[in-house]
């Protein structure tokens, strides 16, 4: 498997991202600069890690979205490769369009940096295969800019189509219908709040994250 983390001005978790990939696929990940005009060759699977990129000037996720890197990873993306975006970098798939809404400033105004129970809403997604439906889990958060947002219809849209892949247990972040969680309709992008790279060893406090990396990483292995 050839994987790739991307690495912006501000990230803070690229290195968490890529030593999860590392320990679950058993090979380094490439480590990708924001400004390269082209992701490597061959790639099959690709990380947007979690942090402050351009510290988050603008809004969250907006300045690095315009990177010349994302050019190529959304024409990646389109081929079917594996995105995963993990806090910042799910911000940054929203700022670019690979998922539909936006992040906002949480509720109260508030930096959040805890554990928290998800709720796996779908289990038959590349990402959460290794999951059972219905099932809850526990991911550690840390973020100021969270709270979901999406127009009625999209949201709606992503419930009928089942591309909720995550969902809050509890009121978190203002998150509508407490979601943490989308896939894109291709079901090869997802975007997620909490930090599935800082759950995947009883080490670090729990390792309910480590079947995200396993489900992806499974699926390629027999694609």
């Amino acid at each position: 498997m050839k994987a790739a983390v991307i690495t912006f001005p501000g990230s803070n978790c690229d290195r968490d991202m890529a030593v999860a990939v590392e320990k679950i696929s058993g090979k380094a990940p490439i480590r990708v600069w924001h400004g390269d005009a082209a992701l490597p060759d061959g790639l099959d699977f690709i990380a947007l890690p979690g942090g402050f990129s351009y510290g988050d000037y603008l809004r969250s996720g907006a300045m690095a979205a315009k990177s010349p890197i994302m050019q190529s990873v959304i024409e990646t993306a389109g081929r079917g490769v594996p995105v995963l975006g993990v806090c910042n970098g799910f911000q940054v798939l929203t700022e670019s369009g690979l998922l539909p809404g936006a992040l906002m400033r949480n509720i109260g105004q508030t930096y959040i940096c805890r554990t928290v129970p998800l709720v796996v809403e779908n289990s038959q997604s590349l990402f959460t295969s290794r999951y059972e439906a219905g099932s809850t889990i526990c991911i550690p958060i840390a973020h100021h800019d969270g709270n979901y947002f999406a127009d009625a219809e999209t949201l709606d849209q992503l419930e009928g189509d089942g591309r909720v892949a995550f969902r809050y247990a509890e009121p978190v972040n203002g998150s509508q219908r407490n979601i943490a969680g989308i896939l894109n309709a291709g079901g090869n992008v997802l975007g997620m709040m909490p930090h599935p790279e800082r759950a995947i060893e009883d080490e670090l406090g729990g390792s309910d994250g480590r079947a995200l990396f396993e489900s992806v990483f499974e699926s390629l292995s027999v694609a």
